[in-house]
């Protein structure tokens, strides 16, 4: 059994050992990947493709604009008399969407976006976001994903030792863990999707799979069946409570959003990562109780 006061208690005693290393991990972490959603409050884009209509808004926004706005925005790139009306409405779609091109799993509304594009006769704009969407695809199984168990390996390393290496996250990128790693965590990514058809069996099934992060950090040549088993072992009786971990940091995030994701940053980010490598030590005691 564990408690929350327990885990926490130990969370902080990490993070004080190793707060300057702490901070920039997951800072690297929620600038490439956007796993601590409240801590890139300025850094992260908000007005762009996480809208799924993003190229329909944009048409329409241009469509019904004024030609004094769009001579007064496009004054400010001095190419104002090289565009026409449509070039204007492509260039700022395009935009919007490259600026979020490496933030992590954002591939599936620059899909949507492309159909879009293309039942707007738009169809250069169209290939432009497949591309985009391509590229992002491929940050996200490959970098981003495999970057996230490398937070999870620096957080179970910062256990043992003060001023724990911000290279341990690169232990992941080896050629003999890379490839494993970022295969298991895609499909992790599409089960979870698959099973958020249903609504609650996503919920369910997002923290079953929860621990497979955790479980590849320590040891990322695992077999993926193994990987999955295991997590599913592990949280069988501990959703609830994790449920209830998770809802304890909702003032600390409440905090960060005034602070504008400073507090996230400076504080927030590595208690929780730190807490939930607790967590997961806990479940795998517990785990080698039973056996």
């Amino acid at each position: 059994m564990w408690e929350r006061k327990e885990l926490k208690s130990k969370a902080k005693k990490v993070v004080y050992k190793n707060y300057w290393t702490a901070i920039v991990v997951c800072f690297l972490i929620a600038l490439f990947t956007g796993e601590f959603g409240t801590s890139t409050v300025g850094i992260w884009q908000t007005e762009d493709s996480m809208d799924p209509n993003f190229v329909i808004h944009q048409v329409e926004e241009k469509t019904n604009s004024t030609e004094l706005e769009i001579d007064s925005f496009f004054t400010e790139r001095n190419i104002k008399q090289t565009l026409n009306e449509t070039q204007i409405k492509i260039m700022e779609a395009i935009e919007a969407n490259l600026n979020s091109a490496t933030k992590s799993q954002k591939y599936i509304f620059k899909i949507w976006d492309g159909i879009t594009s293309f039942n707007n006769n738009y169809p250069i704009l169209g290939i432009i976001l497949y591309i985009v969407a391509i590229l992002s695809f491929a940050f996200t199984v490959f970098v981003a994903d495999p970057l996230i168990v490398g937070g999870k390996r620096y957080f179970l390393k910062a256990r043992e030792g003060n001023n724990t290496k911000v290279g341990v996250i690169g232990e992941i990128f080896q050629k003999k863990h890379w490839l494993n790693v970022a295969i298991t965590m895609f499909l992790r990514n599409i089960y979870n999707a698959l099973w958020y058809l249903t609504i609650i069996g996503g919920i369910i099934k997002t923290y079953e799979y929860r621990m497979i992060p955790y479980i590849l950090a320590e040891n990322p040549t695992i077999k993926r069946k193994e990987a999955f088993i295991l997590s599913k072992k592990m949280m069988k009786g501990n959703k609830w409570k994790t449920f209830i971990l998770d809802m304890s940091f909702f003032g600390w995030n409440f905090l960060s959003v005034l602070t504008f994701g400073l507090l996230s940053i400076l504080y927030v980010n590595p208690y929780n990562a730190a807490t939930n490598a607790e967590l997961y030590i806990k479940l795998k005691e517990g785990l080698e109780e039973i056996k």
